[in-house]
């Protein structure tokens, strides 16, 4: 497994990313927080049954619409197929959405854990203090739902990196780390997020190591995911033999379909584009793309003088104050909306029912899994597609 003298050079030249790539994001990152309380309502039909999954969406409807769920089905699991619903502790309301709709997601993501390498050379997991075991019973409530933190390698640099890639007693210190830890707290197992970080460099040495710690997961009756970027327009970063290497050891890749438009004005991912990634990864349709979990975005994006992050509270705020019409992108599948504030014209792309329904239809036809990032950050009524 390690590291033939070449690849060790290699490693050593490599002056890492010290700014981090297109990762799901921690605290303090674009994605805003939503502090503001809610309380749920509830509807005697379903949002289908109301008719509001609809490419001529109306923003009344929604105004008046969004905070009401089916009262009746927040234990009906309509899509078969793995979900995973990322949470972090800087959007409070994701907490209360897991334990409403807990029974809807296979795995609930969150965002807790950050593992360091210290000065010494050993490794050391942080976030702890935000685990809240109370929580945790409730969303498992005699569900199937597992819970698996997200595992965010946090600060670290080229030489940090060098330094694990290159050890085996380093891979196996870090692996029997992290296990204690989560058996430790009774968790599933973890969501690892490193790739990006990487920025497709050195991949032998990384898939070496992640084959690793996800066999010695097995072993220990822990699960593994891995958040992975999108292989289509972002460069090379992640591929189809990344996967095939992989895949027999990894039980589920958390697919960030997201952020096409990287700050230019436009959707947040186009149908076709999301498409063309998972075709990318796994070509062939099968058994492989279960494992694939394509990432629906529960945020949108404001374009006036800059790009700024728009969560679901905001969202609702612009409409209210803005009142207009939105507009259907057919190619892209997402809904706009434009409106002109202090002379700044905006576009503003945010998920609609629609743009999430055609997303889940997607991924059932393609044989996938879901993931959403993240449930603190969307509306209500759109549990109800799940």
């Amino acid at each position: 497994m390690y590291l033939p003298a070449c690849v060790r050079v290699l490693l050593f030249a490599f002056i890492l990313l010290e700014q981090q790539s297109d990762c799901t994001l921690k605290q303090g990152d674009k994605k805003k927080s939503d502090r503001k309380e809610k309380e749920f309502k509830l509807a005697e039909k379903s949002v289908v049954q109301r008719k509001l999954v609809s490419e001529k969406a109306k923003v009344k409807d929604i105004l008046k619409q969004h905070l009401s769920y089916y009262a009746k089905g927040t234990e009906n699991k309509h899509f078969e197929g793995l979900a995973l619903a990322y949470v972090t502790p800087w959007n409070n309301h994701g907490y209360d959405i897991a334990k409403v709709f807990g029974a809807k997601f296979s795995v609930v993501s969150p965002v807790w854990l950050q593992i360091k390498r210290r000065e010494d050379g050993s490794f050391n997991i942080e976030g702890g203090h935000d685990i809240n075991n109370e929580w945790m019973r409730e969303v498992k409530n005699g569900r199937s739902v597992e819970i698996m933190p997200r595992l965010f390698f946090d600060g670290w640099s080229g030489t940090d990196y060098q330094a694990l890639l290159s050890s085996e007693a380093a891979v196996k210190e870090l692996t029997a780390v992290a296990v204690s830890f989560l058996k430790t707290n009774g968790f599933s197992g973890t969501v690892v997020e490193i790739w990006s970080q990487l920025g497709g460099q050195v991949k032998e040495p990384l898939r070496n190591f992640l084959n690793y710690m996800a066999e010695t997961f097995q072993l220990n009756e822990l699960k593994f995911f891995l958040v992975i970027p999108p292989p289509v327009g972002k460069g090379n970063l992640f591929d189809a033999e990344d996967f095939r290497s992989l895949s027999p050891r990894v039980d589920g890749f958390s697919l960030m379909t997201y952020d096409y438009s990287s700050g230019s004005i436009g959707p947040n991912a186009p149908i076709k584009w999301m498409k063309e990634c998972v075709e990318a990864i796994v070509p062939e349709p099968g058994p492989d793309r279960s494992k694939l979990l394509l990432g629906l975005n529960f945020y949108g994006y404001d374009y006036g003088t800059t790009p700024e992050a728009v969560v679901g509270s905001q969202y609702i705020e612009i409409l209210k104050s803005q009142g207009s019409k939105l507009k259907w992108d057919s190619e892209a599948a997402e809904h706009k909306f434009e409106y002109t504030m202090w002379q700044v014209p905006h576009h503003l792309y945010y998920p609609t029912l629609k743009s999430i329904s055609d997303r889940i239809e997607l991924a059932k036809e393609m044989g996938t899994g879901i993931s959403i990032w993240e449930i603190g950050q969307g509306l209500d009524y759109f549990y109800d597609l799940l």
